[in-house]
């Protein structure tokens, strides 16, 4: 008999994570052993709250057009289950849904918290005995977890820093003469550097920005900032800079630390660019702008790179295969064959060795001042933003039909959550 199948979306979404969302359900669709698969509303908490959308009511040209589409198609959500032995009940509660709609299969897509919620949700089989194929599929900008050699979602971010860099710098070099001399793009990068470090590849155009990378992997010098500042602007006329909302002070402080921590206990990150312009303005009395690159970097599908969209894609359609084949517990990754030809493929690793595990930029692709990249991180960054994308020329998005699955249990009424918590005094 056919089981039905679970899929969610967790974390921040990506320009390129409902093209895993599409391959899930349509390959699922031709296979003889999962029936329907339902979607869940918000992430894990549409399992919790039994909120789940019949994707078999949405049409195959829907679902075709989701390859296309930036965000995440059925809501995302920021929620950290506990262990199993700290509340038991949530996990009762899922398996109470999971039975009464017949769901044997279980697809969650996102990060590294997700790969954390999908490897306890894959111990349910043993810890309280009932069949489940758990598989996680990769999804994060950030580019951190382990194992794999990317993440679906980075690719196409790497592509629309590059350009903004470019352009940015090409708008600041017209008018450096007489007005600002200095321009910032603060970009994601909590505790990674990958999305800033991509940059560096905007320093094959004219003109060969950015001139400072700013990474979470070293720590800021206030001095050596300022200097690097005052150097590249006497020698160029105008300096552009590129810096991770993560970078910290010698302390390990974030410099734009908001006081503030999400739903998974992250520290919360202000805006280090204006923190910065400040530096500039104060202590090198220097025009300059700066801007956030925030979801826009995330979200534009225009600016996609299509090797991006197919990693994306062929991650969900492997995770089909490794549930119906029985696997448990594991994430399709991305194992690079060579760089130059770009050549990959997609193997299964399992979350023990993924989960909870943050990849950092090597320090073989940092350069020896801390400012730059390697020529070692530029053969590694540059295939991940080829390809042109192949975005639909009617960006006028539809709804679907987003039909939900009539509830069959009691409302679940445990779910307590705040996407914020305020700081507390000490």
């Amino acid at each position: 008999m056919k089981k039905n199948a679970f899929y969610a979306q967790s974390g921040g979404v990506t320009s390129v994570i409902n093209a895993s969302a599409s391959a899930v359900i349509l390959e699922a669709r031709k296979s003889q052993k999962i029936g329907k698969v339902f979607a869940a509303k918000n992430g894990i908490l549409g399992a919790l709250k039994e909120e789940l959308i019949d994707t078999s009511k949405e049409s195959k040209k829907f679902i075709e057009s989701l390859q296309f589409r930036p965000g995440g198609v059925f809501g995302s959500c920021r929620y950290k289950l506990k262990n199993i032995d700290e509340n038991i009940e949530e996990y009762e509660r899922l398996i109470e849904v999971f039975k009464a709609h017949d769901i044997s299969y279980f697809f969650y897509n996102g990060g590294n918290d997700s790969a954390d919620t999908a490897l306890k949700i894959s111990q349910i089989s043993d810890k309280l005995n009932y069949p489940l194929q758990c598989i996680a599929i990769p999804k994060t900008v950030d580019n951190d977890l382990a194992v794999t050699d990317c993440c679906p979602g980075f690719g196409s971010v790497a592509k629309y820093v590059v350009t903004s860099t470019i352009e940015a710098a090409l708008d600041v070099e017209s008018m450096c003469e007489t007005s600002t001399k200095v321009v910032m793009l603060e970009v994601m990068g909590r505790h990674a550097g990958w999305i800033a470090g991509s940059s560096c590849l905007a320093q094959k155009s004219h003109p060969n920005a950015p001139h400072i990378i700013l990474l979470p992997e070293v720590n800021f010098n206030q001095l050596k900032f300022l200097a690097k500042v005052k150097e590249m602007v006497k020698k160029n006329g105008f300096c552009v800079i590129v810096a991770s909302e993560g970078v910290k002070n010698s302390k390990g402080k974030f410099l734009a630390e908001s006081g503030s921590v999400d739903a998974f206990g992250h520290s919360q990150l202000g805006a280090v660019a204006p923190y910065l312009a400040g530096l500039i303005t104060k202590k090198l009395k220097i025009k300059n702008h700066w801007a956030v690159a925030d979801y826009l970097q995330r979200s534009a599908t225009h600016l996609s790179s299509e090797l991006d969209r197919s990693h994306a894609y062929e991650v969900g359609k492997k995770a089909v295969e490794y549930a119906v084949k029985g696997l448990n517990g594991v994430m399709p990754i991305i194992k690079r064959k060579s760089s130059s030809p770009y050549k990959w493929e997609i193997v299964s690793a399992p979350l023990s060795k993924i989960a909870n595990v943050e990849k950092k930029l090597p320090a073989g692709f940092i350069s020896a001042d801390g400012f730059g990249m390697t020529n070692k991180a530029r053969q590694y960054f540059e295939p991940l933003i080829g390809g042109k994308s192949k975005v639909i020329n009617n960006v006028n998005y539809q709804a679907g039909k987003m039909e939900m699955v009539p509830k069959k249990l009691n409302a679940w009424r445990s779910v307590s959550y705040t996407h914020l918590t305020l700081p507390t005094k000490a």
